[in-house]
């Protein structure tokens, strides 16, 4: 089948799931040498209101951390209100910290075979873990970037041999499989739906960088000590803070990443899916 323009499309919060999908994105276009690109802004409230329609002519890389297993729950919506494919080939992308993707691959292809899209190849990629610099550091790294190129040049491959579109993908999991339970170190569920950001205003200046970067806006950008909104423990205002101002002290939290530091060292490999 004949793939006229290549788009990339991903919520974000830190930066790791992006990379992987530019990656991708500029491996296909050297393979299929197709002009540049077009990536679609999903990651702020703003972005995520707007439309997003493809055609028949398109193949759009669609990317997606897992938040407990699945798509963050809170994001997820967006996708399936926003979204719109008419005959439009895809390749479905998601992030997982070191620990486990679960059902989150199996729920973003259910997506966008359900929003008008084909998903003709998919992929789990290990990355940094939001929480913690222990779990999947410096990922996706340069042996990863070797093998995101080496599946670009696949899925191009199986792109060439089309003549109609393909079944959906096949890839492991159940798409509305119950939320993974987090533990903590001592093997029991811990609940920090509640936890948020604290800030040391021993270092912060009140520059506003958090708030402007929160892909929920659940910072007050007027005193960014206060966070009226919902937050979804994504680690983006600690990530992004340069006065390294922002940090979590929820005790259940800090279980949780005890127990993520303790069990999931061994690192994980990626999975594709043509």
């Amino acid at each position: 089948m004949e793939v006229k323009q290549i788009h990339g499309l991903c919520y974000s919060a830190t930066g790791v799931t992006e990379k992987v999908v530019r990656a991708l994105v500029e491996g296909l276009e050297e393979e299929l040498g197709l002009p540049q690109a077009v990536f679609h802004g999903f990651r702020k409230p703003d972005e995520r209101s707007v439309d997003q329609a493809f055609g028949p002519g398109d193949l759009v890389v669609v990317g997606s951390p897992t938040y407990a297993g699945r798509m963050p729950n809170k994001i997820a919506p967006d996708f399936w209100a926003r979204l719109q494919g008419n005959g439009t080939l895809a390749v479905a992308v998601v992030t997982f910290g070191n620990r486990a993707y679960d059902n989150s691959l199996a729920e973003l292809c259910a997506l966008l075979e359900a929003r008008g899209f084909h998903t003709v190849a998919a992929g789990a990629f290990p990355g940094r873990h939001a929480f913690t610099d222990a779990l999947g550091e410096g990922r996706p790294d340069w042996d990863d970037r070797r093998s995101i190129r080496q599946f670009a040049k696949q899925t191009a491959g199986k792109l060439r041999e089309l003549e109609a579109l393909p079944p959906p993908v096949e890839v492991p999991g159940e798409p509305e499989a119950p939320y993974y339970i987090p533990k903590g170190l001592d093997g029991e569920p811990v609940n920090f739906l509640k936890a948020k950001p604290r800030t040391d205003l021993g270092k912060c200046c009140n520059c506003g960088v958090c708030a402007r970067t929160c892909p929920m806006g659940a910072i007050n950008p007027e005193n960014v000590v206060e966070v009226p909104g919902t937050c979804i423990k994504c680690q983006s205002c600690v990530w992004k803070c340069t006065h390294h101002a922002k940090y979590f002290d929820d005790p259940a939290f800090l279980s949780h990443v005890a127990m993520l530091e303790k069990d999931f060292q061994e690192p994980k490999e990626i999975e594709t899916f043509l």
